[in-house]
């Protein structure tokens, strides 16, 4: 029902349901071909080694059918990017936002360094990072990590949203931890200014906080007029230091 849609991306729709009266996100393939059947496959891999309370659940699947289908444990608020770019804005003190920032950071890190086998998103973004009812965050869309498959590090298909996709990765194919490294440090500054990231150099979020990071008090003027008000000066000077690290 198109009325049940919550997200698409390029792999499918996502849709809301019901499984034995719990309600769940249900990830349904666009094509029907084998080789999307594979991804799919893929990813199910993926995720069965990934289990964190950052990341979001893999319930489980449906391969036996036309349509291959994923089914996600559901989180409420939507994402991140819907939340920071919501119209009225939603209110969001500094805490809520280092809560997000840190639970993101922990489910990069258990991808990383914790899994039997290191697992690389290859698309870290505020729209593939899902709140829950009180704002934990939750890494979702592992499409790029199914394409790469498991232990390569290669690949041709540099599918990401290109606003947050590594330059390094763009132009080597490499994907690399320092790659969602990358990625998360310009999530980092979309959470703390509260502005979109955008291509291009004369309406780069990103240049824009580089040239300001280089004068003396860095670049906290540029930071969401809600969290400034604070008197949390010294977390937003180290906050702009670590997204100065990551890019």
């Amino acid at each position: 029902q198109s009325q049940n849609v919550i997200g698409k991306g390029g792999f499918g729709q996502v849709y809301k349901g019901l499984l034995d009266n719990q309600v769940v996100a249900i990830k349904k393939s666009i094509n029907v071909d084998k080789s999307q059947e594979k991804q799919f496959a893929n990813e199910i891999i993926i995720q069965s080694r990934v289990i964190h309370k950052n990341i979001v659940k893999l319930i489980g699947c449906c391969l036996e059918v036309d349509v291959p289908m994923l089914v996600y444990e559901f989180v409420p608020k939507g994402s991140l990017d819907d939340i920071l770019h919501s119209s009225p804005k939603v209110s969001l003190r500094l805490d809520i936002r280092l809560n997000i920032a840190a639970g993101a950071a922990e489910g990069l890190a258990h991808m990383h360094s914790k899994t039997s086998t290191t697992i690389l998103h290859g698309d870290i973004k505020p729209g593939n990072i899902l709140l829950d009812e009180n704002f934990d965050p939750k890494i979702s869309d592992f499409g790029i990590s199914r394409l790469i498959a498991i232990d390569i590090a290669h690949t041709k298909y540099v599918i990401g949203d290109m606003c947050y996709v590594d330059p390094i990765y763009i132009q080597s194919g490499l994907l690399m931890k320092q790659s969602d490294v990358y990625s998360f440090g310009i999530v980092l500054l979309e959470l703390l200014t509260r502005k979109k990231a955008a291509l291009g150099e004369n309406n780069s979020l990103i240049k824009t906080f580089l040239d300001a990071y280089t004068q003396e008090n860095g670049a906290i003027h540029l930071f969401d007029a809600e969290i400034i008000a604070g008197k949390d000066m010294e977390i937003l000077r180290k906050l702009s230091m670590i997204i100065s690290e990551c890019l």
